[in-house]
């Protein structure tokens, strides 16, 4: 809706299509462009409009348009367009006449009465179901005077139903002021709701529309159903009240979208002429939305033909009125069945605190209920559904089957329940289909075991097959599960909770076993399809929870386990609740959803997959084995390396490695455990099917042809404004190497960088190499004497411990040690890099700017496993950091300022901005001295920190940014001076001064003042800001008329200034002057003026506005830590004179409001106190405070302030 800007563009080619030699046009045109501004409700998009239109008509290049109708169509298209609103229509009507519909108000009270009786229409439907129709909103005068007919006929009646349906189907008119009357019908007189806000343009005054805190008539509250009929016939106020109760969450909308009316829509006459614009002057705007329903419509929440809305809202009445019964047999089915009794009452809680005012159908309430339900549990198997949508598998209990003793027949029944085979390598082989019951597994125990463990002690590994498995009883997963055991250790396996018999039952090894267990040593592998479900599913989980076995297949089906299913009261809605927890040996509560297999493969091919994986794991000890070997001899650190192999050799033997199927999955799980266990991240296992090239062969020494090629590719250089030099090189050359280039390196490279005043590294892309040279890299950049310690290399192989220092002699001049220098790092800077950017780093030489580093070694050997395709990279050698003497973290060299390296020129620019900073630092720090010696109100002090503080300088070579200039800067203003408004500040433009009507201003003053009487007329006034003595002076008569008057008579008066943090000391004098006589002028203060060296006298004022409180009453002024600034001033001034008790605490100890000055010609501004009260009589309240003559905790100050006035009130009546 109106949603347009003005387009200046637009109505100038408006303006060229229509007018030619005509005179009139231009005139006409310029008319409505006047009305709109004046009237159209949303003027900001009329931005441009004259001076496009003036453009167009001085331009001459208009055309003729002579029939002023077609005209008036063209004018429509075009405003339509520019401003993007259906209702603006210009029309030629010369023979318009208006009409002015009387106002309903104006009308007799019989013609009222009758007018109402035919626009409304009540009844009481089916099971206590309201239907009111109502076909004109009435005003709020209208309603007043109707108020006992509507109550007694339509409101009270319509009270006493059950539900309400609210039809508006036939509402076309009606007034917006009786939009607040309804909608508090439909809500609680507490608290008062905005419910929208209309802008008259015409006026240009906004209204806020509000429901009101009482009403004639019973209420019908905001509880019951709420059903609101419409129509594409509804408009205007009826589509308000729509709108609005759709929006609060009061009334659901059935039918169709409403007409899209306005507010207020006029037909003004343009000019003399016989044309008419149709415009709207008032908008509407919603307080929820932010929106309104005007031209747009209001659309309903269940869209259908406006004939069958009744019905349709009847029904869905219906559908509402089952919820709180549906929501509480939820809630009772839950609190008896679910497993999780724990999480019980919260689940309740939040059903009886969810919304469900966007529910419409028994759908809609099952979708709503299993969100609210999944959201808070997280539990898969807590499922609520319409009895359509899915079928719900309901779990019955097991019972035991009746089975004959017949030894013959049991002997059958294994036959055919159980098939054993011994398969190629001695492997055994386990189908069974179905976990039977406990009772029933005990029967055929003698048989289980002659038939199954008998035939299977002897054969090396053994294949389960579960892929046609559909589950059975989980109890009797107990007995298998210890076969795969050793009797000698007791082992927990499982843990069932059963909520309906409220019962917990652990499963742990069993003794007594009938058969020979198969032990806990041989390999186990598990077959698993897509139909392994319930137990068959908890058994393959249980094997890789407790490292038992390796599974091999697919995804088993992820069937819902132990679940009932119940329908919900008087609905086709279903709820399965899980009344069994089943809890592994981890103490996890599985919640199903399907196993994923270790090897994922077709279940038809899962037995061939199971051989290959038995004859890998032949090899996986001595892998696990010969890794860790090869840390003891290899790693840098040997301690971590003997805990890591004992630790690798822990976990075979507990069966974490049985998930491994393959190469590739061992490597991931051996790198996982070394980099876990270690901590140590650049510990990695990998596979190659070919030896990979050693990393640290001998480099080769260049020939002269090649060295220009080599320093073209490795070098690139710059020397940028500013003298700053930038040099990227994307690889560390080994120290023999660069020996052999120096000469044409230093020619080539290092000659133009060397008399830079800045330099920038660039090591973003500089992934490592040879660590040889970075002695002599880092020893260009410091002093020849003394030589400096850089970092200590521990090497395991040699178990030598070598100091690496810089060199005292180089080719070529050195950079030196006062240069600032800047590195660029990023994610793929690693080893010797990091290295030498860690050392600069260490040694306070560089700013780091970029990404953290990778965290790489300073050097790593590869290592082959065995003879397999496993390789082994294993750090070598530690670095030890040459200032604390420790081993430099694995993680990486975390940067001074954090820079997307990936955008060069920012990470540049960045680099940039903080030399460009630290040049001006100097010039910074002698401005800011100047400025605090030349302003600062106490001018010894002022001296002194500026002599400090030029001192401190080299204090901010580590400065990286404007912020943190400011922020140690402010630090250190602060501590040099010992006053806290002595510090950094922003240059904040003032606010553009404010002309509030003075209706606004009577507001704004009951806002900022609050006043009370207390017992013994003691007077209360609380304020928490001073204002400016020109702003107070110019409405000092309301403020006497609407607070001072409220406490002038009273015989005592508490001044609240605990949460007055200040403001302008301008109109302190004129406050002061209330407590003192008009007879005799006091002399308040001195203020000493540091900039002019003036010292300024502060009197009380002569003439006042209101009266005076005098100086015989009583006075106390509460105070906190928080009083601040003016209010201290004040405080100071009515102490000094003995005028008032302070009670409360020391005040802030701030300052006159300071000044603001800028710091030369930087973007740095300072904040200077300025000003100081008279110290002759004692020590400034500037930086110290005032303290209380009763000091007291804040919260504590005015019960005391009462005490004590009262007990004075109390001994002068004796």
């Amino acid at each position: 809706m109106a949603g347009g800007r003005f387009s200046p563009a637009l109505l100038v080619l408006l303006c060229h299509v229509l007018f030619g030699s005509s005179s009139f046009q231009p005139a006409l045109v310029l008319d409505m462009a006047k009305i709109l501004l004046d009237n159209y409700c949303f003027p900001e998009n009329l931005v441009g409009m004259q001076e496009a239109i003036q453009q167009a008509i001085n331009s001459g290049e208009i055309l003729k348009i002579s029939d002023r109708k077609t005209l008036a169509s063209v004018l429509t298209v075009g405003v339509q367009g520019a401003l993007n609103d259906p209702r603006l229509t210009v029309s030629f009507e010369p023979n318009f006449v208006p009409v002015m519909p009387p106002a309903l108000p104006s009308l007799p009270t019989e013609q009222l009465i009758r007018l109402v009786r035919n626009s409304v229409k009540l009844e009481v439907l089916e099971n206590n179901v309201g239907y009111l129709r109502i076909d004109q909103i009435i005003g709020e005068e209208t309603a007043a005077k109707l108020g006992p007919l509507l109550r007694d006929n339509v409101w009270n009646k319509v009270a006493n139903t059950s539900s309400l349906i609210f039809d508006l189907r036939y509402s076309t008119a009606g007034e917006l002021s009786g939009v607040p009357f309804i909608i508090s019908y439909f809500s609680d007189p507490e608290p008062l709701i905005h419910i929208d806000t209309v802008f008259d343009r015409p006026s240009n005054t906004t209204k806020e529309l509000w429901t009101m805190s009482s009403i004639m008539g019973e209420r019908y509250g905001k509880r019951k159903d709420l059903i609101v009929l419409t129509s594409k016939r509804t408009m205007g106020a009826a589509e308000a009240v729509a709108y609005t109760l759709k929006h609060l969450k009061r009334a659901n909308i059935v039918g169709e979208r409403s007409a899209g009316g306005s507010v207020k829509v006029e037909k003004i006459r343009i000019g003399d002429s016989g044309f008419y614009i149709t415009i709207p002057v008032a908008r509407s705007v919603n307080p929820i939305t932010g929106q309104s329903w005007e031209v747009s419509g209001v659309s309903p929440s269940v869209n259908i033909n406006a004939k069958e809305a009744v019905a349709n809202a009847q029904n869905l009445l219906a559908v509402r009125s089952a919820i709180p019964r549906a929501i509480q047999s939820v809630s009772d089915i839950i609190r008896q069945y679910y497993s999780f009794t724990d999480r019980v009452p919260a689940f309740l809680q939040h059903l009886e605190s969810t919304d469900f005012f966007s529910v419409i159908s028994e759908e809609d309430l099952a979708n709503k209920l299993n969100n609210e339900l999944q959201s808070v549990s997280e539990d898969p198997r807590l499922m609520i559904k319409l009895t359509q949508d899915h079928p719900v598998i309901i779990e019955e209990d097991f019972e035991p089957e009746n089975i004959p003793g017949d030894p013959a027949f049991l002997r059958n029944l294994v036959d055919t329940v159980f098939k054993v085979r011994i398969l190629t390598g001695n492997t055994g082989y386990l189908r069974f289909d179905k976990f039977g019951d406990v009772s029933v597994m005990a029967k055929l125990g003698e048989q289980i075991a002659q038939k199954i463990w008998e035939a299977l002690k002897d054969t090396e590994n053994l294949i389960i097959d579960l892929r046609y498995n559909t589950g059975g009883s989980s109890a009797s997963m107990g007995i298998l599960l210890s076969f795969l055991q050793d009797p000698s250790q007791q082992f927990h396996f499982f843990t069932i909770y059963d909520r309906i018999q409220n019962t917990t039952t652990e499963f742990n090894t069993l003794s007594g076993l009938l058969g020979p267990p198969y032990g806990s040593k041989r390999g186990v592998y598990i077959l698993t399809s897509h139909y392994t479900a319930s137990a068959g599913e908890e058994f393959a989980y249980l094997m890789q929870s407790l490292h038992r076995g390796t599974l091999i297949g697919e995804i088993t089906s992820g069937t819902l386990m132990h679940s009932k299913s119940f329908q919900v009261e008087d609905t086709d809605i279903v709820i399965t609740v899980p009344f069994i927890n089943f809890i592994d040996n981890n103490g996890e509560c599985w919640l199903g959803g399907g196993v994923v297999p270790d090897a994922i493969v077709l279940a038809e091919e899962a037995v061939n997959h199971a051989h290959e994986i038995i004859e890998f794991h032949k090899e996986v000890l001595s892998l696990v084995e010969g890794t860790g070997e090869l840390l003891e001899i290899h790693y840098a650190i040997p301690e971590v390396a003997t805990k890591v192999s004992r630790v690798l050799l822990t976990k075979w033997a507990e069966g974490s490695y049985r998930s491994v199927v393959d190469y590739e999955s061992l490597a991931s799980q051996l790198t996982a455990d070394l980099q876990e266990t270690s901590g140590d991240h650049r510990l990695h296992i990998f596979y190659c099917d070919i030896e990979p090239e050693s990393l640290h062969d001998m480099p080769k020494i260049p020939t002269a042809q090649e060295v220009g090629y080599i320093i073209d590719t490795l070098f690139k250089i710059e020397v940028m404004p500013g003298n700053v030099g930038y040099l990227r090189f994307d690889m560390m050359a080994d120290i023999e190497v660069m020996r052999a280039i120096g000469p044409q390196l230093i020619k080539l490279v290092w000659s133009k960088l060397v008399n830079t005043d800045t330099m920038i590294i660039d090591m973003r892309y500089n992934t490592g190499g040879y660590s040889t040279a970075i002695p002599l890299l880092c020893t260009y950049f410091f002093d020849a004497e003394p030589l400096r310690h850089l970092y200590t290399v521990f090497d395991r192989s040699t178990t030598t411990m070598t100091e690496v220092m810089t060199l005292p002699q180089i080719q070529g001049q050195r950079y030196g040690s006062t240069k600032d220098i800047y590195i660029l790092t990023s994610q793929m800077t690693g080893s010797a890099a990091e290295v030498f950017t860690r050392a600069m780093k260490d040694l306070n030489r560089v700013k780091v700017i970029g990404e953290p580093t990778i965290g790489g070694s300073l050097s790593s050997g590869t290592y082959q496993i065995g003879n397999s395709i496993l390789y082994a990279s294993i750090p070598n050698q530690v670095v030890l950091s040459a200032v604390t003497g420790k081993v430099w973290s694995v993680s990486g060299v975390e940067p001074h300022v954090a820079a997307q390296a990936n955008d060069a020129l920012n990470a540049l620019a960045v680099a940039i901005k903080i030399i460009n900073l630290r040049a001006e630092i100097p010039a910074i720090l002698e401005a800011t001295g100047t400025l605090v010696a030349d302003n600062y109100a106490f001018e010894n002090v002022g001296a002194d920190v500026a002599e400090k503080l030029a001192a401190a300088s080299g204090d901010y070579n580590l400065i990286s940014s404007k912020v943190d200039l400011e922020t140690k800067l402010s630090a250190d203003l602060m501590t040099l001076s010992g006053d806290k408004c002595l510090k950094t500040t922003h240059n904040t433009p003032p606010l553009p001064p404010m002309n509030p009507s003075p209706e606004m201003f009577i507001e704004l003053i009951k806002v900022s003042f609050h006043t009370d009487l207390f017992e013994n007329n003691i007077g209360y006034l609380r304020f928490d800001m001073f204002g400016n003595f020109e702003e107070v002076q110019a409405i000092a008569q309301i403020i006497v008329e609407h607070v001072w008057n409220k406490v002038v008579n009273t015989d005592a008066l508490i001044v609240d200034l605990r949460n007055n943090v200040g403001g302008a000391t301008t109109a302190i004098a004129g406050f002061c002057s209330y407590f003192f006589d008009a007879d005799k002028q006091v002399l308040l203060d001195k203020l000493y003026d540091r900039p002019s060296g003036t010292t300024k006298e502060l009197w009380t004022l002569n003439e006042l506005t209101g009266a005076r409180y005098g100086s015989k009453k009583s006075l106390i002024i509460l105070t906190s830590r928080a009083t601040a600034g003016a209010a201290e001033e004040f405080v100071y001034i009515m102490k000094k004179h003995g005028r008032a008790m302070i009670v409360g605490e020391t005040t802030n100890g701030a300052s006159h409001p300071p000044e603001t000055f800028r710091v030369g010609d930087s973007d740095v501004f300072l904040s200077i106190p300025t000003t100081h009260s008279d110290t002759a009589q004692g020590p400034a309240w500037e930086g110290a405070g005032v303290t209380p003559h009763i000091p007291v905790p804040a919260d504590a100050a005015l019960d005391t302030a009462k005490g004590i006035l009262n007990k004075h009130f109390a001994g002068a009546k004796k």
